[in-house]
């Protein structure tokens, strides 16, 4: 904001910031969970590969006339050579996509079968995968997130640290709580929010939270009742990383 941006302005700029306090510390993350959500990202971006390609089979087949009927898998790749099996200008066109797609899907299987192996061997995860609706890929990168539970003073701040708090406006008269932040790892509060989902949907094993979830639900819509399990969720999570206790049913939506 100096009239004059130079680089000597600049670290006077950045030496004041310092003075004042302006700046915190910043905790830099072990090389293991690194390791690990670089693991989590690289499965997630090839899923995300996987489905552009598969969409991708579906609107070019699509103008030809040739809908490729509802599945997912080995079911999907049958479905489109049945279909195109009598056109060979296709066949051509399609085909090398279709093995693109395969060998995408096999190698993010490969990655995903490391991450259940790894949330395997580790303490941490088998903790949160106790909770229903909890996967191996949330649990590992809830945990290499975290890394230690003494980094956050309470659980609480776990859920205004991801972005799943609302956000406050006031200015004199005028004071409402607005969307949630969003703040912080976004690829884990989305994880965090699927994980809601499937226990407010999905989930048959009943629990204080999702009890909990699904009388919010009646009250605010499904969405906001989601981003609120979501928060909670976190808040339970962090909680058993630091008391190292499973995850109880009958308790959970009070944090």
């Amino acid at each position: 904001m100096a009239p004059n941006k130079t680089d000597a302005n600049d670290a006077d700029g950045l030496a004041q910031l310092a003075e004042v306090g302006f700046y915190r510390e910043v905790r830099v993350k072990q090389y293991d969970s690194m390791l690990t959500r670089t693991l989590v990202a690289a499965r997630s971006q090839l899923i995300k590969i996987v489905t552009e390609l598969s969409n991708q089979i579906r609107g070019l087949m699509k103008t030809f006339g040739l809908v490729v009927p509802k599945g997912a898998g080995r079911v999907f790749e049958a479905n489109v050579r049945n279909l195109i099996v009598d056109n060979k200008g296709l066949e051509r066109i399609i085909l090398p996509l279709l093995e693109t797609w395969r060998t995408v899907r096999d190698r993010a299987a490969e990655l995903d079968r490391q991450l259940v192996a790894a949330a395997r061997e580790s303490a941490p995860c088998q903790l949160l995968v106790s909770i229903p609706g909890v996967s191996s890929v949330v649990a590992a990168s809830f945990a290499s997130a975290i890394e230690a539970p003494e980094n956050f003073r309470t659980s609480r701040s776990v859920g205004a640290w991801l972005g799943l708090t609302t956000r406050r406006y006031q200015s004199g008269e005028v004071d409402f709580d607005g969307h949630i932040s969003r703040r912080g790892d976004n690829h884990l509060r989305g994880l965090l929010y699927q994980a809601a989902v499937a226990i407010l949907t999905r989930t048959l094993a009943d629990s204080t939270l999702r009890t909990w979830g699904l009388k919010l639900r009646k009250k605010v819509g499904f969405k906001r009742a989601a981003v609120a399990v979501a928060r909670k969720l976190a808040v339970i999570m962090h909680t058993m990383l630091k008391t190292g206790e499973p995850f109880d049913r009958s308790a959970g939506a009070t944090a």
